[in-house]
């Protein structure tokens, strides 16, 4: 069993053990005084959502006491992006798989503190979701770069960070005309969550089909790229249709 392999296995056992220790405690039913009333839809749904938030709630908690600054995970999501577009670019699938998750992490932690510490404002909101295009541009070209001896896989992986962009835009495009729009299968922590566990799995499970490296990222990249793509227009219908 290989390091990498071991590492995984030991973060999903433990990530499973408090799945059900949340499910059967009583914070599965209290209120989070830090969760956004209307966050949008979560392909996993609001299970697995609030577990994570609970879950990572200790650190959250020494953040605070430590009076971190909601900027510094902003920060933080976009060096772990670009960190992970590097992983990628040289090769190493699995650590660029870990850099875009805990990415991922780093952007729920900004949003929890500030909202704890009573300093969400709109310039937080603009850095946030800016960082964020950053950050995801950073894994990307990481991964153009990776792929780059392929066309098709080259093709996907521009499709889905245009994709990614698109669904981006036209929410922010609607929220500029008044029109709010948070549906879609394929908002950021799906894309996150799909592109990281890639990562993470790719080397595992290409050994052993005996499939050339990189060919289950590939595939979700696919996936990711048809999902924004379609989420991008669903949206721009959507709003489109409101405002007539």
């Amino acid at each position: 069993m290989t390091p990498d392999l071991t590492v995984l296995l030991a973060v999903l056992a433990l990530a499973l053990a408090t799945i059900l220790v949340y499910a059967v405690s009583a914070a599965r039913t209290a209120a989070d005084p830090h969760e956004v009333v209307d966050r949008g839809s979560f392909v996993l749904g609001g299970f697995i959502r609030s577990w994570f938030y609970w879950f990572i709630g200790p650190l959250v908690r020494l953040s605070l006491a430590l009076k971190i600054s909601p900027t510094f995970f902003n920060l933080l999501g976009v060096a772990l992006g670009i960190a992970a577009g590097v992983a990628f670019a040289t090769g190493h699938i699995t650590l660029g798989g870990w850099g875009v998750l805990l990415g991922g992490a780093a952007d729920v932690f900004d949003g929890r503190i500030a909202r704890a510490r009573g300093l969400a404002n709109q310039r937080g909101a603009f850095l946030d979701s800016t960082l964020d295009r950053f950050a995801e541009v950073g894994a990307f070209v990481g991964l153009a770069v990776l792929f780059r001896e392929s066309a098709l896989a080259l093709t996907l992986v521009v499709t889905a960070l245009g994709g990614s962009l698109l669904v981006s835009y036209a929410r922010a495009r609607g929220e500029s005309v008044g029109v709010v729009c948070k549906q879609g299968i394929m908002q950021r922590a799906e894309r996150l969550l799909l592109i990281g566990f890639a990562g993470l799995f790719d080397p595992v499970a290409t050994l052993w089909a005996g499939w050339d490296s990189g060919t289950l990222l590939i595939a979700v990249l696919g996936l990711v790229a048809v999902g924004t793509l379609l989420t991008a227009v669903f949206r721009t219908v959507w709003i489109a249709r409101r405002l007539s």
